[in-house]
């Protein structure tokens, strides 16, 4: 019988195992074999890895200075909250989905997603540890507190080892059995992320659709929008600066810019049960992450039509 203490443990763990549902069949994808050309070029690599990781402390600053300048109690902690637990999160597996679309170094994109989930153990408390100051009142607490404790667990147990166990199950599997596999995993994976989705925006649209709060959809738009432009900017400017090829400038964009957003969503869930209002920007961000990939590698084809 489950009782009202198991209420809120069903609601923890419904998003943590959708989520792991999600990355072990991303891992499943992950075409292994084009990580070999990263070992005579592997610049596109460690720049994009390098610049996903600093990203967070040149942009998220910024950003909170902005909006403790504005009326709202708290400075806008809420809503920077949100961003670093984005920000702080490994490459989206997706980015390589946005890659194959169009102009985009396959090999690049794979190694990112791969490099950045293998360090995120580290990575995660370290990026919220260092952004916390930035935050006042309950959230500084909360998130210091989490990057303390959930953190490294999270980000190993909700991130590395499911995106981890799926590689690994494409490296042990024949061809016949991996296929086999594939096609449950993937439609039952797309399942999933909508489930998770709607999990997610039902935690937050519920009680926005009961008191609406129209200043706090559109600080959520604009911050999350702010944050995601300066992002893939700061991507693109970097990629043109250090002269990469077409291709592995795409990669590395996309690598500074998208981010998992499921998996931030899920964290905030479980450290900010008390705070739905969190996830808005988050929501925010998945889409307009996506929005920004699109156009990344359709301007890859337009140039490389024109060439």
């Amino acid at each position: 019988m489950i009782g009202a203490a198991g209420i809120p443990h069903i609601a923890f763990e419904t998003p943590r195992f959708l989520l792991s549902l999600l990355l072990f069949t991303a891992g499943l994808q992950v075409p292994i074999h084009e990580l070999r050309a990263l070992v005579k070029r592997p610049t596109a690599l460690l720049t994009g890895l390098v610049l996903h990781l600093v990203a967070p402390l040149l942009i998220i600053p910024g950003v909170a200075f902005a909006l403790s300048q504005s009326p709202d109690s708290d400075g806008g902690s809420g809503m920077i909250a949100a961003m670093i637990l984005i920000v702080a999160m490994p490459v989206a597996a997706g980015a390589t989905v946005w890659t194959s679309k169009g102009d985009g170094d396959q090999s690049t994109t794979v190694g990112l997603v791969l490099a950045s989930t293998l360090v995120s153990p580290i990575t995660i408390p370290v990026t919220m540890t260092a952004l916390c100051p930035l935050l006042s009142g309950d959230y500084a607490n909360t998130l210091s507190g989490a990057a303390l404790t959930t953190g490294h667990a999270f980000a190993l147990t909700g991130v590395l080892l499911p995106c981890g166990a799926g590689i690994l199950c494409r490296l042990a599997l024949p061809d016949r059995a991996l296929t086999r596999l594939l096609d449950v995993a993937v439609p039952t994976a797309m399942v999933g992320s909508l489930l998770l989705t709607y999990i997610n925006a039902g935690g937050v649209l519920g009680p926005f659709l009961t008191h609406p709060e129209p200043v706090l959809l559109v600080a959520a738009l604009v911050v999350a929008a702010t944050v995601c432009g300066l992002s893939f900017g700061l991507g693109r400017i970097t990629a043109r600066a250090l002269r990469l090829d077409g291709p592995a400038g795409a990669s590395v964009t996309l690598a500074c810019g998208m981010n998992n957003s499921s998996a931030s969503a899920v964290l905030i869930t479980t450290t900010l049960p008390d705070r739905p209002h969190v996830l808005l920007p988050v929501l925010a961000y998945s889409l307009l992450q996506k929005v920004a990939a699109g156009r990344v590698v359709r301007a890859g084809l337009r140039r490389g039509a024109r060439a």
